[in-house]
């Protein structure tokens, strides 16, 4: 049956770590839109996006290198393409939104509050830094936050989601962002199924571990019922086993190197696919089905690929 299907999403790249720490990390268009579809080719039905500067590897909000490797991942897979509207935060809101705007995807990322977001701590001592803007932009995020006040939520909603079509992966990082959410989906500014990701581990959010991701699912059915969907990202080195186990609790799953660069213990992922196989693989040992990108559109309502600009 459809609702014991299970959507592997693959965050490609994101914007927390640099190419320093990883050379298998996608940083040109190339790169990243070889290796999302090779995702999708391994199973991952929807790929998360987000663009890097191609010279240097910085984070980057620039419609026109998202449009370098978007329509080369269309063009090549079937894959839900879910473009972040996190990006950094380092960039003004209208910065995150431009890409999406442009593109009107199937579905977006949306980050439920404002927070504290600190990626500083990945800078360790004696690290060689391959570019200056790395242990910079890393350092930067001890002093500054994410913002996106309900203000900024209501108007991505209104303008993606009224505007585009776009339905939305709303991140949660921590149990107060599942009551923003209800507060926003009892006004009927967003409606069900929601799809509804759990985020432990990122600093300034909840922890990344099994009691907290009980809480987090055992909140949300409490507020949302039936209509809701979620999945599971850990970041770090608890990925693979808080994602196993929020499969096994009937949610959906989420990889890639954007979460963590690491296959195993002490063993870098070559590849988003690597892991898409390593996640696919336990799936199906648990006796559990990997849902196609068009039953995964399906199961959370999206408006379809030939509904997209690019």
């Amino acid at each position: 049956m459809m609702k014991n299907k299970v959507i592997i999403t693959c965050a490609v790249t994101g914007s927390v770590h640099t190419p320093s720490m990883s050379p298998y990390l996608p940083v040109t268009p190339d790169q990243i839109a070889e290796q999302a579809i090779a995702a999708a080719e391994a199973g991952a039905s929807i790929l998360h996006l987000h663009a890097r500067n191609p010279a240097d590897g910085r984070p980057t909000a620039d419609p026109a290198v998202f449009m370098q490797f978007l329509p080369r991942i269309k063009q090549a897979t079937d894959a839900v393409i879910n473009i972040s509207t996190g990006g950094s935060s380092l960039m003004t809101l209208d910065d995150r939104l431009a890409a999406s705007l442009q593109a009107q995807p199937e579905m977006c990322s949306l980050n439920m509050g404002s927070m504290n977001f600190g990626i500083f701590p990945l800078a360790k001592p004696g690290m060689e830094w391959q570019h200056e803007w790395e242990p910079q932009l890393l350092e930067a995020t001890r002093g500054t936050i994410f913002k996106n006040t309900f203000a900024d939520i209501e108007g991505i909603l209104k303008r993606l989601g009224e505007g585009c079509g776009t339905r939305f992966e709303f991140e949660c990082y921590d149990v107060g962002h599942l009551y923003s959410l209800k507060h926003f989906y009892d006004r009927g500014l967003v409606k069900g199924p929601l799809f509804i990701q759990f985020v432990l581990g990122i600093l300034g959010g909840i922890g990344a571990d099994p009691d907290n991701l009980s809480h987090m699912k055992r909140i949300a059915d409490k507020l949302f019922g039936d209509d809701y969907r979620f999945s599971v990202l850990a970041a770090g080195r608890q990925q693979m086993q808080l994602i196993t186990m929020g499969a096994a609790m009937g949610g959906n799953v989420r990889v890639g190197l954007e979460d963590s660069l690491y296959l195993g213990r002490g063993e870098l992922a070559k590849s988003n696919a690597d892991q898409v196989s390593r996640i696919r693989t336990i799936l199906e040992a648990l006796s559990l089905e990997v849902a196609t990108p068009d039953e995964a559109r399906t199961m959370l309502a999206l408006k379809g690929g030939d509904r997209v600009s690019f």
